[in-house]
């Protein structure tokens, strides 16, 4: 085991003294992570061993951070965490048989510590034109952090970002005819470390003539989404059933109104390959269609008219067969016809 001020051991492992080196943040005083680099860049197998100033033992990591089975950190629980003691790392690159140990150089837990983002953002109406924004912050030692606010209306181009003391801001010249977009983020101030490291911006609040003139930045956050999440998938879903309706619809209504078909096509055979023949395409046999046929003669019957005469000429051709003829007297006068002219059927 190694020991503190032994002489590390010189390998020749060109691709571990690359590595920068440990990083490590306290995240709001709750757990804590150190890294050293990334699954692309690491190509030995590392183990991390700590200590702090006072106490003697050297520790290995408990809870390794694994990429896909490469070791890229460490994680460390709140009783493992001393804070203004001196923190030392080392970390063994093993590759095969060889074992290079870098050692880190000493860290003050306190001064990174990265407090979680603040919540509850509310807006309040102080006057006509003073708007009054105030907060809360899960870091649970408030009176160590200072914060940061940023806020823009519709109408600028950029952000303003004030430095604040407390939980607490006052905006003073609002207009009315604009709405405002604020985030908040927090920090340990000098008097309880030195650090940089801000914590991730808040949830924003809005305010102003498209906003509520009071509210959460939860609230805020719920119209948000539904109104750019939940509403545009709503409509999605209510049009795909309106077209699953209609489909099923058209469906019935040829169901129940089937369409007449058009009898054009079943004709053309008819005109244009037996030219009209009806009997021909309707496969009628020729003894039937012979059979319709008239098979019987007329006589033909002349009619003509006789010329008119003036004289009137008896039918009959021998005179003395007259009932009243007499030999010697004279010929009685003529009878008049009710016809005038005579026809005769041949």
């Amino acid at each position: 085991m190694w020991v503190p001020g032994a002489a590390a051991q010189p390998l020749a492992l060109s691709s571990c003294l690359s590595l920068a080196g440990v990083e490590c943040v306290l995240f709001n005083e709750e757990y804590m992570t150190c890294t050293w680099g990334s699954r692309e860049t690491l190509t030995a197998n590392y183990s991390l061993y700590y200590w702090y100033e006072k106490a003697s033992p050297v520790v290995e990591c408990k809870h390794y951070l694994q990429d896909h089975g490469t070791r890229i950190g460490c994680r460390f629980s709140q009783n493992e965490i001393i804070q203004f003691q001196p923190f030392h790392v080392l970390l063994n690159a093993s590759l095969g048989s060889r074992t290079l140990k870098i050692l880190s150089k000493s860290m003050e837990l306190q001064d990174l510590v990265k407090p979680e983002a603040p919540v509850n953002l509310t807006i309040h109406n102080v006057s006509n034109n003073q708007l009054q924004l105030t907060w809360s912050s899960p870091y649970p030692k408030a009176q160590c952090l200072e914060h940061a606010v940023k806020y823009k209306s519709n109408k600028d181009t950029s952000w303003t970002e004030h430095r604040v003391n407390g939980d607490m801001f006052s905006f003073p010249s609002m207009d009315h005819e604009k709405y405002y977009t604020f985030y908040v983020r927090s920090k340990i101030n000098n008097y309880c470390g030195s650090t940089q490291l801000w914590s991730e911006w808040s949830v924003p609040v809005v305010w102003g003539s498209n906003s509520t003139s009071k509210g959460t930045a939860e609230e805020q956050l719920h119209r948000f989404w539904i109104h750019t999440v939940l509403v545009p998938i709503a409509s999605c879903l209510i049009l795909l059933v309106l077209v699953i309706l209609l489909v099923r619809m058209e469906r019935v209504w040829v169901i129940l109104m089937p369409r007449i078909p058009n009898p054009s096509k079943n004709f053309d055979e008819l005109f244009i390959t037996h030219n009209g023949n009806f009997q021909e395409w309707a496969g009628v046999p020729k003894d039937v269609v012979e059979s319709f046929k008239p098979n019987y003669s007329e006589n033909i019957c002349y009619v003509s008219e006789l010329p008119p005469n003036n004289s009137y000429e008896p039918l009959w051709e021998n005179s003395n067969h007259h009932p009243s003829a007499v030999p010697g007297a004279p010929a009685p006068p003529p009878e008049h016809s009710p016809y005038k002219n005579t026809y005769m059927g041949v």
